[in-house]
């Protein structure tokens, strides 16, 4: 019977603070990764500069991510029909923690990945995510420099 009772309380309190912090805050979100495989690059080791990664964006990611990677470029075949935004940086990419958004933006960046297929589509979405570092198209500066940009639009 004292097994019961305390196993009541035990759960009625733990429900009490579930329902208190609310289920969003109470769920962490799950980082985005990239579909293809790889771990972070070089670019994590190094200091990155803002001014320099907005020209290498310019240059290599408007095209998909908009001027100021706002997003919304469409892309049909993907979940939601779109590119995804950067400025704000999607919910499962962002991190308020400069070194974890780093390393989930490098992810990205250095290995590309191919946006899951809306529910019933058959071919492959119209865009996909270049893999910039293993290609070499883009250097571990550059990918520090694109991270330390992408950071600093979101901190504004």
């Amino acid at each position: 019977m004292k097994n019961r009772m305390a196993f009541a309380i035990v759960v009625g309190l733990l429900l009490t603070l579930v329902s208190a912090c609310g289920s969003k805050a109470a769920l962490p979100i799950e980082p985005a990764r990239p579909s293809n495989p790889g771990d972070a690059g070089e670019a994590l080791k190094l200091t990155g500069a803002p001014a320099s990664g907005k020209e290498i964006f310019a240059a290599n990611c408007v095209i998909c991510h908009g001027e100021e990677g706002e997003g919304g470029v469409e892309n049909p075949g993907t979940a939601d029909g779109t590119v995804p935004s950067l400025n704000p940086a999607v919910e499962d990419l962002w991190n308020d923690d400069f070194k974890t958004f780093a390393y989930n933006a490098d992810l990205f960046i250095e290995h590309g990945s191919t946006p899951a297929m809306a529910e019933g589509v058959t071919t492959n979405p119209l865009k996909v995510m270049p893999n910039w570092g293993d290609l070499g198209a883009l250097t571990p500066q550059q990918i520090a420099d694109v991270i330390s940009y992408l950071y600093s639009l979101n901190k504004e």
